[in-house]
């Protein structure tokens, strides 16, 4: 991504993050439970991350209406597409975020992720990747990001 289009990335970002506020301060009574407030926080700081760096994404938690669950972040990296999950934490503590995404979030994930390939408008699917983004939002500290390419496959068998 050029210089040009970081900046346009960075001023949509402000921008969003103003409409948030203002959002919030005319409907104060309509807060989100902390934690889910923290992992929308997180999943937008993710969508950002990843736009500066080149991704173009194309869904934002995203569900299928009969399969339970949703897919953080659905974005192309050049021909290959990725589904992300995003795991946001506000501390560093003894275990990483994405140790999170257990066996049990992985079925779901896989589940979705062959549901939206098989709405692509192809005849054959394009080459897919699973990854998680771990968001670091340490109050006082810059956001942390650790991103995970390819963090697992389509059967538990090809991480052993």
């Amino acid at each position: 991504m050029g210089w040009m289009g970081k900046k346009r990335v960075g001023f949509e970002e402000r921008a969003l993050a103003a409409l948030a506020w203002m959002a919030r301060r005319r409907r104060p009574a309509e807060r989100l439970p902390a934690h889910l407030a923290t992992g929308i926080e997180g999943e937008t700081a993710g969508y950002h991350y990843l736009r500066r760096r080149g991704y173009h994404v194309v869904a934002r938690r995203w569900s299928s209406g009969d399969i339970q669950g949703d897919i953080d972040l659905i974005a192309w990296q050049g021909t290959t597409l990725c589904f992300i999950e995003v795991k946001t934490r506000t501390a560093r503590d003894a275990s990483p975020a994405e140790i999170a995404v257990d066996a049990q979030k992985r079925t779901v994930l896989r589940r979705l992720a062959r549901r939206y390939v098989s709405q692509l408008p192809r005849e054959t699917a394009p080459p897919l990747r699973f990854d998680v983004l771990s968001v670091y939002l340490v109050p006082g500290e810059k956001k942390e990001f650790a991103h995970f390419e390819g963090a697992f496959g389509w059967s538990e068998r090809e991480e052993r």
